[in-house]
């Protein structure tokens, strides 16, 4: 679990500033972007936020490892804790949804993404996070990919796994991802009754569910 120290002002903030942002927790602007007349929030600017509101830890879990049997898939599932309360996103990467150049950060970028739903949930933004986004249009710098953070993905992955028996039981990652995804979505899951290649495909199917029900819900708040 990452620690969350008092907000700090950065560097190019004046006092003044903080302690506007201290009375007032918003996503402050320089942290949207437009891409093709959308906005969309960064991934530092929704950390920043949660900080804000009095952060207290993000922790993830790797749910799948990308291999040959599984498409090369990667699922991390995330957690944020508020003083309000705990949300939890998913977050999934892929060959077919990064750029060519991020293929091989494909467990950081879907700790990112995971982290960026979860603390989208936890702060009540609308938006998507830029990183979310697949393709080259969305794609966080490789700089970024490479932070500490995301970074650590990888390191808890350890050792080369042995290879997955897609028909065989789930992982008890992805019961958990499956049983939390289902409580929000309001649907019943019987994990137990899943195979490994079900599963995962049922915690992206929730997943996207989720997001088109997030998305449907901005849109008509903005009528």
């Amino acid at each position: 679990m990452l620690a969350a120290p008092p907000y700090q002002k950065s560097p190019a903030m004046s006092d003044s500033e903080l302690e506007d942002v201290l009375s007032h927790p918003r996503l402050r602007p320089e942290f949207l972007v437009e891409r093709q007349g959308r906005s969309f929030a960064l991934y530092a600017g929704l950390l920043d936020y949660a900080h804000q509101l009095g952060l207290r830890g993000i922790t993830t879990t790797l749910v799948q490892i990308p291999n040959e049997l599984n498409g090369q898939v990667a699922i991390v599932f995330a957690q944020v804790e508020l003083e309000r309360g705990t949300f939890t996103g998913i977050g999934d990467a892929s060959p077919a949804n990064v750029n060519r150049a991020m293929t091989t950060a494909l467990i950081r970028l879907a700790e990112t993404r995971a982290k960026a739903r979860a603390l989208r949930d936890a702060t009540n933004v609308g938006v998507a996070a830029l990183e979310e986004l697949g393709g080259d249009e969305g794609e966080v710098q490789p700089a970024e990919a490479a932070a500490p953070a995301a970074a650590a993905a990888d390191r808890r992955a350890g050792p080369p796994q042995p290879a997955i028996d897609r028909e065989g039981p789930p992982t008890a990652e992805q019961k958990r991802a499956l049983l939390a995804l289902a409580k929000r979505a309001g649907v019943d899951v019987l994990p137990d009754e899943l195979t490994y290649s079900q599963a995962a495909d049922q915690i992206v199917r929730l997943q996207r569910t989720l997001e088109s029900r997030r998305q449907a819900d901005g849109q008509g708040a903005g009528k």
